[in-house]
């Protein structure tokens, strides 16, 4: 079971074969700390705002959850949320945490923290340009993403017309090439070997399974998509959340111990066990930062393409779901594996030391089988099966949206069924090679994202500062929505002007 289990470590990410160094996640921490001052830490001094028009506006406002009809092509904001998370709540937020606590120790948690902080206005960001720059398609569909904020976002900048057009085009590149991988083959093969290891079930069967039920709902596009992450979703991610809260509560009496590891390991205010590897500052801090990033991905890109599917028109009012994404992510799933296994006697909470000799998915499995016995190997394997494969519906929209850029709506069926047919192809091979490339071209989407995002933090500035005099202050202001819009009154403007002149 174990051997099996820890075959899935690889997956969302080999962090030490991982092409990014340090100067990437300093640049990727680095925009969400200007992005923190820019919005005068948004995400903290409007706490009640956001939370009260995202998470409270499920409950609340029937705009979040009110569908569309089936001629319209738009999702709701919950959908949009929902299909984001599907993609970023995956086996990381199992393996990617275990791995940072045996080789970072307790206090990589904390930096983890750290940068879930500031990656909430990264990808609060993101989602203000994605719904400032998103247009229609022939389908009536929006489109939004890294891709067109660079190209109309950069490119309008004096000069700069040609790189934006480029780093769109690389952008979306790379965006198809990691969908194949971390967003495919990788999630597929994490879930065959887990159901061959619990269940005895062949991979081959997995896969066509798999197949078969993806294809379903992929071809059938974003809005069938939507409709099953939104049911999925909160499912998972409220069974996982009750699993691990369990877990957490049958050794309630290990809280402060837990706390304590966690800040003392964070600062480096204890001695390590001879030579323990995790036992440093800096290996706390650069796990706790890769996983971190890795887990809820803001900087790269990713979730706004579905973000901007919304049918909201307020930029700032999609962001306030990127700030929840990443806080559901990691400040809640992560957090709460991480109690689990801290809570649970396997790691040596003086010395930050793994008393287990398992690692990664096993080691959380152990942690659940504290309590749930036996159960707790099969609760994992089926969470799993759940979280890897929602991330496969949730990337190929990425994948989709970033190829309909390249090569137009009625060529996108080509990707959708390439997509699908791969998923058998995950399921019955070995990946070392194919996650290694796939990891590369899933980082390298962070390079041009964040140019973008940084070269046009002025404008989100400006938008979110606007938001905040219209809806808090009561200011009557004109609204910051759409730069198409912007476009189209200047246009009507200088129409005017000029009839003007001649009359």
């Amino acid at each position: 079971m174990n051997g099996a289990m820890q075959a899935v470590e690889s997956v969302n990410g080999k962090v030490n074969g991982f092409v990014w160094g340090v100067p990437m996640l300093v640049l990727l921490v680095g925009t969400g700390i200007l992005m923190t001052c820019l919005t005068k830490v948004f995400q903290l001094s409007h706490i009640g705002h956001w939370l009260k028009n995202t998470i409270g506006g499920i409950f609340s406002d029937k705009k979040v959850t009110e569908h569309t009809g089936k001629e319209d092509k738009q999702i709701t904001q919950f959908q949009s949320l929902c299909t984001a998370l599907a993609a970023t709540i995956g086996t990381g937020n199992i393996a990617g945490v275990s791995a940072a606590i045996v080789s970072g120790g307790p206090g990589a948690i904390f930096w983890m923290w750290i940068v879930a902080f500031f990656g909430m206005m990264t990808n609060f960001s993101e989602n203000v340009l994605g719904i400032y720059y998103r247009r229609r398609n022939e389908r009536n569909e929006w489109c939004g993403g890294a891709m067109y904020y660079l190209k109309d976002g950069l490119g309008s900048k004096k000069g700069c017309k040609q790189i934006g057009s480029v780093l769109a085009v690389l952008f979306s590149v790379f965006c198809i090439l990691a969908s194949f991988g971390i967003g495919n083959m990788s999630q597929i093969n994490s879930i065959a070997t887990n159901m061959n290891t619990a269940f005895s079930v062949p991979t081959l069967v997995t896969g066509i399974v798999l197949m078969v039920l993806a294809g379903l709902v992929i071809v059938g596009g974003l809005k069938r998509i939507a409709s099953v992450t939104e049911t999925l979703v909160p499912f998972m991610a409220i069974a996982y959340v009750i699993g691990a809260l369990v877990v957490f509560i049958a050794h309630i009496d290990q809280t402060g111990a837990v706390f304590s590891a966690i800040f003392k390991g964070a600062f480096g205010l204890k001695a390590a066990a001879g030579g323990l590897v995790g036992s440093g500052v800096k290996l706390a801090v650069q796990w706790g930062m890769k996983r971190g990033v890795f887990s809820n991905e803001a900087g790269l890109g990713s979730s706004v393409m579905v973000h901007s599917s919304s049918n909201v028109r307020e930029p700032v009012v999609q962001g306030m779901w990127g700030i929840f994404e990443v806080f559901a992510d990691t400040i809640i799933v992560c957090t709460l594996t991480a109690f689990a296994v801290l809570s649970s006697g396997l790691v040596d909470l003086d010395t930050g030391a793994v008393i287990s000799s398992n690692e990664s998915t096993a080691l959380v499995a152990e942690a659940f089988s504290t309590v749930f016995g036996q159960l707790g190997y099969s609760f994992i394997a089926i969470a799993i099966l759940l979280f890897a494969f929602s991330t496969v519906l949730g990337w190929s929209q990425y994948g989709t949206r970033a190829f309909e850029y390249l090569f137009g709506r009625k060529l996108v069926v080509i990707y959708q069924i390439i997509f699908v047919c791969f998923i058998v192809v995950g399921a019955t091979m070995e990946l070392s090679l194919a996650w290694d490339l796939s990891d590369t071209f899933n980082g390298l989407m962070a390079i041009p994202n964040l140019i973008g995002v940084l070269s046009l933090s002025g404008l989100v500035m400006k938008i979110t500062d606007n938001y905040v005099r219209r809806k808090l202050r009561g200011e009557n202001i004109k609204p910051m929505l759409s730069a198409l819009e912007n476009i189209q009154e200047q246009h009507e403007k200088e129409v005017t002007q000029k009839e003007a002149v001649k009359g």
